[in-house]
């Protein structure tokens, strides 16, 4: 997952470059579909790939993690 983000990535960010340096016919459709792959693709990808273990009940603020974090608190 970690190669297919980075190439993604790079494909995305080539794209872009791609349209902005080269006089082409196409030049505002390879910066738009660089732009697309990165926030519709690599970004969401990222994201899922980053928070695939975690709970997301430990981040949330809830009136045991509260406790937990007062206690820890006083202990210092």
């Amino acid at each position: 997952m970690k190669y297919i983000l980075i190439l993604l990535a790079l494909a995305s960010f080539g794209s872009i470059a791609i349209g902005y340096f080269a006089e082409t016919q196409f030049s505002e459709k390879f910066i738009g579909f660089g732009v697309v792959g990165i926030f519709l693709i690599v970004i969401p990808l990222f994201s899922y790939h980053r928070w695939k273990d975690r709970s997301v009940k430990d981040y949330m603020i809830t009136k045991e993690n509260l406790d937990k974090m007062r206690e820890q608190e006083n202990i210092k």
